[in-house]
């Protein structure tokens, strides 16, 4: 139950350009609850500190209070009385480009096993309450403590500085819930837990209010906890498809309803400016909202307690590396007349065996033969384990031909290589000519992220 405040700022986005938009821009400024949620130290970048630049890493929130619901509500909506709980109930990380062109939403499931500065490895919605409780001072030193470890954590385990904070309570999403409108929801199957309520059939449906806080808060009856993190991510897109739909655009009663709704329950960090936020997210539509859960959690007990234990850190690192990474320059234009195809009886290929097999450099390089290649054994080179085609700068047609034949092999640039020829260095992942070297999978590869757009309307569990 995270992200309903952003859901909210979405609107102010659309109308950013008008007197209008401003308007509620400032209405919300004034009205949202803050908390020195950012530390000043435990929060950085493992990539640099210039990493990000103008990027955006935003930690949103939800927490498991029952503050301000009363007895009926609390019977209405299956809360339960846990009105001393401070532990978060569930988590994203969004990560906004400096364009503002996308966002991405990154779940972190609450039973994440994961290391807390100071408290060693426990659930990540832990770490709010732990900081809460070992604070001295008032309810706002406390919070902030909290917030600051939660934030701690969090950059510690992603391995990226948290920029802005956003928190919001079970009261705010049920009513901002509701004033957004129903959300269109598709379940591949039937399900109940009385629990939290829930009670949906299968298929398409429309959900909000109560059902749609009983949607996202069921817990059981589910294959994992992992279908309740794909509930929050799907309510959420459909929050945002309404909120950044045309109908709700010309509502101007409602966008003042979600406005003043984020002020009255929502707490963002002290430096996180709703003006900037608008500003570097105006263009952003429903197609460019990506949704998806950290890869590789698997179900586990420590002491007895459920948890979901992550990769390794190096997984976890590149994976919200690569989330973050500038997106790839596009390709230079395609030149107005080819250039003549070389062929292979224009590239000389010295064979060098680095593989330890006896006799592999003069077999592969009587197969290039075969195959038009001006091909010849060079005898052994030192003993390696990437096959790895190396030419001279220039000569990067001549290297791809012979690529082609080794596919997968490395390719490198030594330009002490007489210009036309190439070197093809066999290691003990070459598996032959015309046969692609066996390459060790990465430690992330085949990690299932089950990414969604917010346009994404297919069946979910």
């Amino acid at each position: 139950m995270v992200v309903r405040s952003l859901a909210a700022v979405f609107s102010v986005l659309l109308l950013a350009g008008s007197g209008w938009g401003w308007n509620l821009a400032r209405v919300a400024e004034a009205s949202v609850s803050r908390t020195d949620a950012i530390p000043d130290d435990g929060n950085s970048d493992v990539n640099g500190g210039a990493h990000a630049g103008a990027a955006m890493n935003l930690l949103l929130v939800g927490m498991d209070s029952r503050k301000g619901l009363t007895d009926e509500q609390k019977a209405l909506f299956s809360t339960g009385d846990a009105d001393g709980v401070l532990n978060t109930d569930s988590m994203m990380l969004v990560h906004v480009p400096a364009d503002g062109s996308a966002a991405s939403f990154v779940s972190l499931p609450r039973d994440t096993y994961v290391s807390i500065p100071g408290y060693g490895k426990a659930r990540l919605n832990s770490a709010y309450a732990r900081g809460y409780n070992a604070a001295s001072g008032g309810e706002v030193e406390k919070d902030a403590a909290g917030a600051q470890l939660l934030v701690q954590t969090v950059s510690q385990f992603t391995g990226l500085r948290i920029d802005h904070f956003a928190e919001v309570n079970l009261l705010g999403f049920i009513n901002l819930s509701t004033i957004v409108g129903g959300v269109e929801v598709n379940l591949c199957a039937a399900t109940q837990d009385s629990y939290s309520g829930a009670d949906f059939p299968a298929g398409v449906q429309t959900i909000s209010g109560t059902d749609a806080l009983s949607f996202v808060r069921q817990r059981h009856g589910l294959r994992s906890d992992l279908d309740r993190v794909v509930r929050q991510q799907v309510y959420i897109a459909g929050m945002l498809r309404n909120v950044l739909s045309s109908n709700l655009l010309l509502d101007l009663g409602k966008q003042q309803a979600i406005v003043e709704q984020v002020g009255s329950s929502i707490t963002f960090d002290e430096g996180l400016n709703v003006f900037d936020l608008a500003a570097q997210m105006q263009n952003v539509d429903p197609g460019s909202l990506s949704f998806q859960t950290i890869p590789g959690l698997t179900d586990a007990k420590v002491d007895g307690a459920d948890v979901l234990k992550p990769p390794s850190q190096a997984v976890v690192n590149d994976f919200f590396a690569t989330l973050t990474a500038d997106p790839a320059p596009a390709p230079p234009p395609a030149p107005s007349s080819a250039a003549p195809a070389l062929a292979p009886s224009a590239v000389t290929v010295s064979v060098l065996n680095g593989s330890g097999v006896s006799g592999a450099a003069a077999t592969a390089a009587t197969a290039l033969t075969a195959g038009g290649f001006q091909a010849s054994s060079g005898g052994n080179a030192a003993s390696t384990g990437t096959t790895t085609v190396r030419h001279r700068t220039g000569d990067e047609a001549a290297a791809a031909l012979v690529v082609g034949q080794v596919p997968g092999a490395a390719v490198a640039v030594d330009d002490s290589i007489p210009v036309g020829a190439v070197q093809l260095v066999i290691g003990g992942d070459f598996e032959g000519v015309g046969q692609p070297v066996t390459v060790e999978a990465p430690a992330s590869a085949g990690l299932e992220t089950n990414e969604r757009t917010a346009t994404d309307t297919s069946c979910i569990h």
